[in-house]
């Protein structure tokens, strides 16, 4: 029965997007996009869309999405959205971040980005326009693999901050004590496998286009990149997302260490109280901002 009423809800859900789509304008983006997919197909084997059509959207989203954070740095006017303006972004940290990003990528993710070749033949993915997903369907399963990634990177990440794991392996990604954009997948090998294990598991559930991959890649790179940019931007749309962490959230765990664990969603941190400390910094940082209108 509950089956039954579960199948009957989603219908009726997929129904109402359905209609709701029908009312919307046509994409303009829908034919070009079409086009350079077909092209993609009739010009590269499925080896190569899966290894290198993957790496190339994953470089170039990487640092497409990291430069307005980098830029900020030279806007004086973007500086008051800096959280912590005490500590500025240098050239040489900047420099080091890139050099072990370089390396993460491709001597430890391009092996496992090899992978997805394997990982989409053992299970017939599709890659054929016909068979790729709806916009809300890809939406969806998104949304799927963000709250698994999410659930993951939490457990994942609170255990490498234990005290008898951190200095081996977590540390390096808190060499920065105030966050960069490009700082996001700055981290020791190990984590790289250990968190990024999360970014898979939802693909293994939820994937049955390779577009999927690439959408799922997108949206990670957004939400990983937005948090760690250390500004706090006051029309960011990410922050409509019902229980989204935002860049005060993650920031608060490079400069605490210690609470804030998730990477997308509070509700973890919330449930388990690892935000305590950040709620009452929180707090006390509005009453110092009330005191201080007050004494102007």
């Amino acid at each position: 029965m509950a089956t039954n009423e579960s199948a009957s809800i989603l219908g009726s859900v997929s129904l109402a997007v359905e209609y709701l789509d029908s009312l919307l304008p046509d994409n303009p983006l829908q034919a070009p996009f079409k086009n350079a997919w077909l092209y993609m197909l009739s010009n590269y084997t499925k080896f190569q869309i899966a290894t290198w059509g993957s790496l190339i959207v994953h470089e170039g989203l990487y640092f497409l999405f990291c430069l307005p954070a980098f830029l900020f740095q030279f806007i004086p006017y973007m500086q008051k959205y800096k959280i912590q303006k005490e500590k500025p972004e240098t050239w040489e940290g900047q420099w080091k971040c890139f050099r072990v990003i370089l390396f993460n990528h491709f001597c430890i993710q391009l092996p496992l980005i090899c992978g997805t070749w394997y990982f989409t033949e053992y299970f017939d993915i599709p890659y054929d326009w016909d068979s790729m997903p709806r916009w809300h369907m890809l939406l969806a399963k998104c949304l799927g693999c963000a709250v698994i990634e999410d659930t993951w990177h939490y457990f994942l990440h609170r255990l490498l901050h234990h005290k008898k794991i951190y200095k081996y392996i977590h540390k390096v990604h808190h060499e920065f004590q105030a966050p960069f954009g490009m700082e996001a997948e700055y981290a020791h090998p190990l984590e790289t496998l250990i968190l990024g294990t999360g970014f898979f598991i939802g693909i293994l559930v939820f994937c049955d286009h390779v577009v999927l991959l690439w959408a799922w890649v997108t949206v990670r790179l957004i939400e990983t990149i937005d948090v760690h940019s250390g500004y706090d931007i006051p029309l960011n749309p990410l922050k409509f997302i019902p229980f989204y962490t935002g860049a005060r959230h993650h920031d608060f765990h490079h400069m605490n260490f210690v609470g804030n664990y998730a990477s997308t969603f509070t509700w973890w941190d919330r449930l388990f109280g690892t935000d305590s400390q950040y709620v009452a910094y929180t707090e006390k940082m509005k009453k110092l901002q009330q005191l201080n209108k007050k004494t102007k």
